[in-house]
């Protein structure tokens, strides 16, 4: 790999250590992760030629390893699923609500507690799979960048205008909104889903999918409820199907429609499921 050589020359040559030990690093760094993907990879194909019947003595055979090495390459590295988070460090940004009230009279952006507990579902996630996550708390008025590699973005438009906008570029889901607030709609099935919590039944929707960069290099995997349960419904439903949606959408663009029911009391979930098909984008 040429990049590979130059970069390392270019290490070598610097003249100050600090730098020199900050590229090198950076190197490191850098093909850590290539490697992990690669892996991340190599595994993915070895269970689809499993799959597709063929034995792990056979795998073996055609690349000149041997079965037990096949078998270990199997059962260790990096799980293929955890390309549906990312591949690197994970960023979750969070859509934040002005605190009133303060002595100071100063604004300070929070987090609501479903918000809050929908990323410590998610950074626990991140662990299982090999992956690490931070967050950031996003002001009003929602001003979320999206141009960056291995992100994940929560809660809804009404705090995050800016994503509503993106979310226009799904053809099959998205959220409205009317005199009577906001909702969920199927537009395949031409259906809108309103959430029973705002009747008192302790039930919430959410939106869950991988939406386009809006610079068009990538994109970043957004949960968000109708309310704040629905967004920490969401995360519920991503942290129990994982491999599930993997298997069904890989690489490929997607959203889906979750249910979920909480406690009226704590306002914990106890049950996630999908309220409409996963649906894959086409072209993505």
């Amino acid at each position: 790999m040429e990049y590979v050589v130059s970069e390392s020359q270019e290490a070598a040559a610097a003249q100050d250590p600090l730098e020199r030990a900050r590229q090198i690093n950076a190197l490191i760094d850098d093909h850590q992760l290539a490697i992990a993907d690669l892996s991340r990879e190599r595994r993915e194909v070895f269970e689809g030629l499993l799959h597709s019947g063929l034995t792990q003595l056979q795998i073996a055979e055609a690349l000149g390893m041997s079965r037990s090495r096949v078998s270990q390459l199997l059962s260790a590295g990096v799980r293929p699923e955890r390309a549906l988070l990312g591949t690197g460090r994970l960023t979750v940004a969070i859509g934040g609500k002005h605190e009133t009230g303060r002595p100071d009279g100063k604004p300070l952006a929070v987090l609501s507690a479903e918000a809050l507990a929908a990323y410590d579902r998610i950074a626990e996630l991140a662990r299982s799979v090999g992956l690490s996550a931070d967050h950031e708390i996003v002001p009003p008025p929602g001003m979320v960048k999206l141009n960056r590699p291995n992100l994940i973005v929560l809660t809804s438009p009404r705090l995050l205008p800016f994503v509503g906008q993106v979310l226009e570029s799904d053809e099959h889901l998205g959220f409205a909104v009317d005199e009577r607030g906001w909702y969920l709609v199927d537009k395949n099935a031409d259906k809108e889903f309103r959430s029973p919590s705002d009747s008192g039944e302790p039930v919430d929707y959410a939106y869950i999918g991988r939406l386009p960069r809006p610079d068009g290099k990538g994109t970043f995997l957004y949960l968000a409820g109708i309310h704040g349960p629905g967004t920490a419904g969401a995360a519920h439903y991503l942290e129990g199907h994982l491999s599930e949606i993997y298997r069904e959408v890989r690489g490929r663009r997607w959203s889906a429609l979750i249910t979920c029911s909480f406690d009226a009391t704590t306002r914990q979930i106890t049950s996630s499921d999908l309220l409409t098909p996963v649906y894959r984008h086409e072209g993505a």
